[in-house]
């Protein structure tokens, strides 16, 4: 049985063949400082992996080439969710946006898509001045109005607001403080000095109106999904 050192000046041997060859191939690509240092790292990995699996083989050949396998699974595993991991994340966003509608499912253009609740109407969370608001999307509201708890967590003033604007609701006239919201972010979508409403009553819901929605690029509702166009 050959010497250890033997093995791994074998092993290295090929390696480094197997590096001139790849240049050969790929001219100039050593020349880049950060792609020789990934070569330098990766070398000594495979140097410290194939020293361990020798001094194992010598000892335990049966220990040794299962261990072997289990690397060469978990290697190919790794290249895969690699090549793959644009790929893999838009199956998670989606998974997420199934799973939790307000959380929407964005596209790469930035387009993100919300689909309807159990009664069939759309809720979305947003970023409002740093705080998570949960909207019901409301085309028949004209502004953008905020439950008191929605617009006391965003660090409105409750005691210093002006209900100086009435409006007629099915429950009946109701008095909303004009704010401006710093920002509004809904994934890419992000709005500044957003112009909205504090309601003085009670509220299940904070409110996503016509205000929110004209100043996108675009809308639509079909078959149960509301896309957003940023």
């Amino acid at each position: 049985m050959k010497p250890a050192w033997v093995w791994f000046a074998l092993l290295m041997g090929g390696t480094f063949l197997l590096v001139l060859f790849l240049e050969s191939r790929f001219p100039g690509t050593l020349s880049d400082p950060g792609n020789r240092m990934s070569l330098i790292y990766k070398v000594g990995w495979i140097a410290l992996l194939g020293s361990s699996l020798i001094a194992g083989w010598r000892l335990q050949p049966k220990t040794a080439l299962r261990h072997a396998a289990i690397w060469a699974v978990i290697f190919l595993v790794l290249i895969g969710i690699f090549s793959f991991r644009q790929d893999a994340a838009m199956i998670g966003d989606r998974i997420l946006g199934e799973l939790s509608p307000t959380q929407g499912t964005m596209e790469d253009d930035g387009t993100i898509h919300f689909s309807a609740g159990p009664d069939g109407h759309f809720r979305i969370q947003a970023i409002v001045n740093g705080a998570r608001v949960t909207f019901l999307v409301d085309t028949g509201a004209t502004d953008v109005v905020l439950a008191p708890d929605d617009a006391q967590r965003i660090g409105c003033d409750m005691a210093n607001l002006k209900f100086t604007q009435f409006a007629e609701t099915a429950n009946g006239t109701v008095r909303g403080a004009p704010v401006t919201l710093q920002s509004l972010i809904i994934g890419p979508i992000d709005i500044t000095g957003m112009p909205a409403t504090v309601n003085s009553a009670e509220m299940s819901d904070s409110l996503l109106g016509m205000a929110f929605l004209n100043r996108l690029s675009g809308w639509r509702v079909e078959n149960g999904v509301l896309t957003l166009e940023p």
